[in-house]
């Protein structure tokens, strides 16, 4: 038999394995514990389901649903969701004086926050999102003019 210890998700443990010849019987392994295990974490409350980014195919489009609003102009000034997610807060809003670097919007995405900063100095000319909205990746956040 030998000895070794190994670390599996940072837990140490003490393995023993039995050298075995092409003829000796299948080997087996004994894991000991070598500190006791901490008490298991409580159990997460349950977020609950991530809401639908994207409707159904086949759902049709609602009948009072407003205008799509023009698209932005192509241009150092329109911020974009650099991802899919949720926004948190939104920093900013019309009229306010922005410097390059200056946080605009707090976007979760994967369970992290994800400060969106200003491109560029200039002043806020729209804010096209709300805390609690859902953006897709490359849907227009603020326009800086």
């Amino acid at each position: 038999m030998r000895k070794f210890k190994v670390l599996v998700n940072g837990e140490p443990f003490e393995v023993q394995v039995q050298e075995i010849q092409e003829a000796a019987a299948p080997p087996s392994v004994k894991l000991v514990q070598s500190r006791p295990a901490a008490p298991p974490a409580p159990p997460a409350q349950a977020a609950p389901p991530p809401a639908a980014t994207t409707p159904p195919a086949q759902a049709p489009a609602p009948a009072a649903a407003a205008a799509p609003r023009p698209e932005a102009p192509a241009g150092a000034g329109t911020v974009t969701a650099p991802m899919p997610g949720n926004i948190n807060a939104v920093k900013v809003k019309v009229g306010d004086q922005v410097k390059a670097g200056d946080p605009l919007v707090i976007l979760e995405a994967m369970k992290m926050e994800n400060e969106i900063t200003a491109p560029v100095a200039g002043t806020v000319k729209e804010v096209r999102v709300k805390p609690g909205q859902t953006v897709n990746n490359g849907d227009v956040l603020v326009i800086i003019g």
